[in-house]
């Protein structure tokens, strides 16, 4: 049964849709990859899957018992967030506060799972360290680590790799690529056509005209090979 079911969706605004005619499915284990040009509507779009707002028409419909506050996500980061003042081991186990209820401190299993996402993600040396004290690479395993720790099952991310150099990059890519394959469903808008195709199972690309279907199809659509084209990509 599919995690999501988007039918005939339009996202955008009181003035006005900034996509429509979105339909598309992600089942688990899937790693999705929304592209399109910018102010195209990925992340309009991604705030209408988390019910952050609500679509302007269709359907966004949830499966396989899976709930809306049960999907990590990672933004993207402001300048103001990449200074921010507190350890690695505190913004990890934030992602936990949805647990707490009526609870005002965390409990030993909240401990004991900030500190297996930070093992996880390779950071367990840092937990200690001061957040705006780290690279951009080493930040975004944070908030990786942090995503995790609010949901195990599915992962929106929005332009993971914003602002890295090309080695943290690909190191980024490659976390997020073992996280699928270890059963994380990947939800990932990207400006990267290229590593989108070389990761994902299946390419979503928003804009004037709508494409949803596995890499090979994008490859071989008339969209697909229109933007790859634009983007200097692979055809």
């Amino acid at each position: 049964m599919a995690l999501l079911d988007i039918k005939d969706v339009t996202v955008g605004y009181e003035t006005g849709a900034v996509a429509e005619h979105i339909t598309f499915q992600v089942n688990p284990g899937d790693y999705l990859c929304i592209v399109g040009e910018n102010g195209s509507g990925k992340t309009t779009l991604m705030k209408t899957l988390l019910r952050l707002q609500k679509p302007l028409a269709g359907t966004v419909e949830y499966g396989d018992g899976l709930k809306p506050n049960e999907i990590g996500y990672l933004p993207q980061q402001t300048e103001v967030q990449r200074d921010f003042p507190a350890s690695v081991r505190e913004i990890v186990i934030s992602g936990c506060q949805a647990r707490l209820g009526r609870r005002a401190f965390y409990a030993r299993e909240e401990r004991q799972l900030a500190a297996e996402m930070m093992e996880r993600m390779g950071i367990e040396a840092l937990a200690d360290r001061c957040y705006r004290e780290l690279s951009g690479g080493q930040q975004q395993r944070v908030l990786l680590g942090r995503a995790l720790c609010a949901a195990q099952k599915v992962l929106l991310l929005d332009e993971p790799a914003a602002g890295l150099d090309p080695k943290a990059t690909a190191e980024l890519y490659r976390l997020i690529k073992q996280l699928n394959r270890d059963g994380v469903t990947i939800m990932m808008v990207s400006h990267d056509i290229t590593a989108a195709l070389q990761d994902a199972s299946h390419i979503l690309h928003v804009g004037s005209s709508v494409f949803f279907g596995t890499k090979s199809e994008y490859r071989n659509s008339r969209i697909g090979k229109l933007f790859l084209e634009s983007k200097g990509g692979e055809a």
